[in-house]
């Protein structure tokens, strides 16, 4: 039997139920009492809030992005899976390895990811494989372990000859690679670390018998991209991409001491084609970047150019060398490249070509836009008496050959010596071209604008006041006063 109600019968029992309490009825008719109340509440949730702040309860809780390891791969695994333990004193290499090897059976499935967590992961050197992404989480940092006995030798690179630093075998890299495709190094950030400082010490103190390895190397390879990782403090140059194809360096920041950490360039490519670096940030104890392709007879032999290069969205500072660099090991051949929108500050010179008689190679089709020195020594340096040369003889008539390099839109303040191209009588410097410079000094003396030996042209405002060996051309590319002292010399080194 079903209950009706009548609309008497309704009324009653809503009166049962739901009729107002007096007080609340009394609390909402006087408004200084519902406001008292409604402080009250706030206070109430402001306390839980910063409560659950320190103790964890789950009020007024808010979620705050974490940020998650992306899926770059078919197939990932995290470190921890192979035995890693990121507590800084484990020595993870075995892990390491387990984990390479474990991706390298997944080469036609399109390869692995390995996550490397939030932790300190001591390691030894290790190899990576084809198709693999190795992704460091924020917070994740690979330690290097400092004791050159865990560090493998290998041959010397074929196109330095018997040693860089000693005659013999040299220490291996870090993180190596050889014969590789396809292989990315990436995160949100994350670091590896090389703990270079035991190896500067002992390299110093001449206690090291081998030449000191970089902290990342791949070599004979192609499509390496390495982006959103920190690299710093290694034992010898930090990033060495060695007779690579394809290969992309962006968002990537590299540091060492600005002094007492000898050797630790930045980024050197070595006898690599088609390559971009850009949107970096490298401070450094030598040359922020150093494009190379072999040393002397031996990089002759060896024939492999640096070339189609890119380098732009820098910033970068090098107390001791050079923001960019071309050579000194350049007798391959360096060609092809393009410098722009790079901010160089604080350092010893900014832009840089250094060679010698005895290097052969060449130096050519180089151009340098839209740069920024502000408190450098020297801005524009094009050096041809850099003469360190490996053990053994070399070839004094293996002359290099410096032609059709440009500067346009070079600007600062604070700089000593703007422009010094240095020249010979054996190695002239061919078809320069400098347009629309604004550099302002920090020591005025006569000869601040320095050349020798050099062919070219300036075309509109150039300012300091250009060396009398080059050509003068107005904004429309007329010829203004042909120079009749290009063998002329005024370097001054004494400042």
């Amino acid at each position: 039997m079903v209950e009706t109600l009548t609309p008497s019968s309704s009324s009653s029992r809503w009166t049962q139920f739901h009729h107002p309490r007096p007080w609340i009825t009394s609390l909402f008719s006087n408004p200084k009492t519902l406001l008292t109340v409604l402080w009250i509440a706030v206070i109430f949730s402001v306390l839980l809030w910063q409560r659950d702040a320190t103790t964890g309860i789950l009020f007024f809780r808010r979620d705050f992005p974490v940020s998650q390891m992306p899926k770059l791969r078919t197939e990932v695994f995290n470190l921890t899976e192979f035995g890693g333990v990121g507590d800084g004193v484990t020595l993870n290499t075995a892990a390491f390895e387990r984990a390479v090897l474990a991706i390298s059976k997944l080469g036609k499935k399109g390869g692995g990811q390995l996550n490397v967590p939030h932790g300190y992961w001591l390691t030894a050197p290790f190899n990576l494989t084809s198709h693999m992404t190795l992704f460091l989480a924020e917070g994740a940092v690979i330690l290097g372990i400092d004791d050159e006995k865990y560090w493998p030798l290998m041959p010397p690179l074929p196109s330095y000859g018997y040693g860089r630093e000693h005659i013999g075998p040299r220490y291996g890299s870090l993180i190596h690679g050889q014969n590789l495709r396809d292989v990315v190094i990436t995160g949100h950030n994350g670091t590896i670390n090389g703990q270079g400082q035991a190896w500067w010490k002992k390299y110093k103190q001449r206690l090291l018998n081998n030449t000191r390895g970089p902290l990342v190397q791949i070599m004979w390879s192609s499509g390496i991209v390495i982006s959103n990782i920190t690299l710093r403090d290694s034992p010898f140059w930090t990033l060495h991409p060695y007779d690579c194809k394809n290969v992309t360096i962006k968002n990537v920041t590299i540091l060492a001491p600005i002094f007492n950490a000898p050797n630790t360039d930045g980024i050197d490519p070595d006898s690599c084609e088609d390559m971009l670096i850009e949107n970096c940030y490298i401070s450094v104890g030598d040359d922020g970047i150093a494009i190379k392709s072999g040393w002397d007879q031996y990089g002759i032999s060896y024939g492999r150019p640096s070339t189609n290069i890119v380098i732009r969205n820098l910033v970068v500072r090098s107390m001791v060398s050079a923001g960019i660099s071309i050579g000194s090991e350049m007798s391959g051949g360096v060609s092809n490249v393009i410098v722009e929108n790079v901010h160089v500050w604080n350092s010893r010179r900014a832009v840089r070509i250094k060679t010698a008689a005895g290097r052969g190679g060449y130096v050519r089709h180089i151009a340098y836009r839209n740069l920024t020195f502000v408190n450098v020594r020297v801005g524009i340096v094009i050096k041809t008496d850099y003469n360190e040369h490996p053990a053994g003889e070399f070839n004094p008539k293996a002359l290099p050959v410096l032609e059709d390099i440009s500067y346009t839109s070079i600007h600062g303040e604070v700089v000593r010596v703007p422009v010094r191209i240095h020249g010979n009588s054996e190695i002239p410097v061919k078809n320069i071209t400098i347009r629309d410079m604004s550099v302002g000094i920090s020591y005025k003396k006569k000869h601040i604008f320095q050349c020798s030996h050099v062919q070219g042209r300036v075309i509109g405002t150039v300012f300091p006041a250009p060396c009398e060996n080059l050509d003068l051309y107005d904004e429309q590319g007329h010829l203004v006063r042909r120079s009749g002292s290009q063998n002329a010399s005024d370097i001054d080194y004494d400042f």
